[in-house]
């Protein structure tokens, strides 16, 4: 879950009291946008793209106009541009104008849960605008702090002294950044990110910081991101229908993470577990169709709702239903082998039979009563399956489903539509 872009983020950044560009969203007036040229001189036009995504600016997708004319034709050439960072693509729908800060001084500034210092960690330099990863290290100060007693003024002063930051701009940040961890803390989020942060001057030659770009991340599990009230599209990264049905389960008791890897694959795989999901998903390759995380001990109600959605999806053209995960400590395995299986039983009495290879690894409570239930579904559809214990080895699990989608391939799945009482018609490619 992640929010960029200043459409949003100055309205977060109110929370903290923490000054921000003037922004416009995409239904701006164009007496408004006019308006806002006369205040800063010009605007910045942005596209505006569902989650984060970023390198916006080295892709050319950042406009700036000092007139009216300028401004709406950029919004035209942004409005719905297309932008693609590394393997993530994504379509903008509307544009933000954003008044231009004049600065000699930027900065960037981030708060991001630390898995190196397992606390929370600070990270600033004098050096905003750019990447960070460009920067020396002797310019970028990283600083754990305990979240007990918070990001406290001392802490933000001493960082910019270890890097030779200017004395101009010390004490405007010293005053300001430390409001943001409550902006962090209070709201559930694991990343937030300011770059850069503008060192506007009064008239006074005073500085203060204003933030021209935001980004941050939730922790979706995490309830106090509802208190934002934000609205739900915000977070849907995606428009397939099948990941919007799913991110509809989503609740505290239960994962209910997918991707889709490959529309094309043929191997429809439930995992349950981060640790499996990453090696199953690595072993599978071009294969698998889905990559999940369905871990976290899901009640049968929910379980029985995702593994119906994924049917109803992508069973038809599976070779191999896969459902695997590691040996559980607290998931119970009937529970949610039972919800699988009279989800499938479901879905052939509503949708018909299709041949298909039921392959399940598992370990954990009540690890035989569940084999047990999905056994016997099995056989009742005429199913042919093989199910593995907590004493198998996943990456060996992992490749018997592999030969199973490799003999479906090359007339296994012939063989087990004839079994059903299908026509060969139904192979899938």
């Amino acid at each position: 879950m992640n929010i960029t872009g200043m459409l949003y983020g100055a309205r977060l950044l109110q929370f903290a009291d923490f000054p921000s560009a003037e922004v416009l969203g995409p239904d701006a007036s164009e007496e408004q946008i006019k308006a806002l040229i006369e205040r800063h001189g010009s605007v910045f036009v942005k596209p505006l793209f569902k989650g984060g995504v970023g390198k916006k600016g080295k892709a050319g997708l950042i406009g700036r106009a000092k007139d009216l004319r300028t401004a709406l034709a950029e919004k035209e050439r942004l409005y719905f541009v297309e932008h693609r960072h590394g393997h993530q693509v994504a379509k903008a729908n509307g544009v933000t104008f954003e008044g231009a800060v004049p600065a000699e001084h930027e900065v960037y500034f981030s708060i991001t849960d630390s898995t190196e210092f397992r606390a929370p960690t600070m990270t600033l330099t004098h050096r905003g605008g750019v990447d960070i990863e460009e920067l020396d290290k002797s310019q970028v100060a990283r600083v754990p702090f305990d979240p007990l007693t918070g990001l406290k003024a001392f802490v933000v002063a001493n960082a910019l002294a270890d890097i030779g930051a200017p004395k101009q701009i010390i004490s405007p940040l010293v005053q300001h950044l430390p409001r943001l961890w409550e902006l962090y803390h209070d709201f559930g989020m694991t990343t937030l990110e300011l770059n850069p942060i503008r060192m506007r001057p009064d008239r006074r030659g005073r500085l203060t910081p204003v933030a021209c770009d935001f980004k941050c991340g939730f922790d979706r599990d995490d309830p106090r991101w509802h208190r934002l009230n934000l609205p739900a599209h915000l977070f849907a990264v995606d428009y397939s229908d099948f990941e919007q049905e799913i991110n509809q389960l989503r609740t505290h008791q239960g994962q209910s993470d997918v991707y889709v890897i490959n529309a094309g694959g043929t191997i429809l795989a439930p995992t349950f577990g981060g640790g499996a999901n990453s090696l199953v998903t690595e072993m599978l390759g071009d294969d698998a169709i889905i990559s999940s995380d369905f871990g976290g001990n899901p009640p049968y109600e929910k379980m029985k709702s995702v593994a119906s959605i994924c049917f109803k999806h992508w069973l038809r053209q599976a070779n191999v239903l896969f459902i695997i995960g590691g040996k559980s400590n607290n998931t119970d395995i009937h529970e949610t082998f039972r919800a699988m299986a009279d989800a499938l039983r479901e879905h052939f009495g509503s949708h018909g039979p299709t041949p298909l290879y039921v392959v399940a690894g598992r370990g954990g409570p009540n690890l035989v009563r569940g084999m047990g239930v999905l056994r016997d579904t099995c056989e009742a559809l005429g199913l042919p399956y093989r199910l593995f214990g907590f004493d198998s080895a996943m990456s060996e699990v992992v490749d018997y489903a592999r030969e199973a989608n490799e003999w479906m391939k090359a007339g296994g799945r012939d063989a087990v539509a004839a079994r059903l009482g299908l026509a060969p018609a139904a192979t899938a490619a």
